[in-house]
């Protein structure tokens, strides 16, 4: 995801989100590996709620993840971790 992309949705998510705490859902799809699955578990709480899918063919898995937020900025920071890991197609 390119960096004009965050700020759009940076932009977008501040409109949108009012209040914090904020449960919000995380969407990812990665190739179906245990190593990108890892890396995306250890950037979520414990208490994260992670939910994942495999694709017809197995290839490829969706992630979806509800985590509790204290701003947007962290949701924009655990986007732009996501997105450094090699095959991570970030939602």
């Amino acid at each position: 995801m390119a960096e004009h992309s965050f700020t759009e949705l940076q932009k977008k998510l501040e409109e949108t989100i009012k209040t914090f705490p904020y449960l919000y859902l995380f969407k990812f799809i990665i190739k179906a590996d245990n190593k990108s699955m890892a890396l995306i578990e250890v950037m979520f709480d414990n208490d994260a709620e992670i939910h994942q899918k495999q694709s017809s063919k197995g290839n490829y898995i969706s992630i979806s993840v509800k985590q509790v937020v204290l701003s947007v900025d962290e949701i924009i920071t655990i986007y732009k971790k996501a997105a450094q890991i090699e095959g991570v197609i970030v939602l």
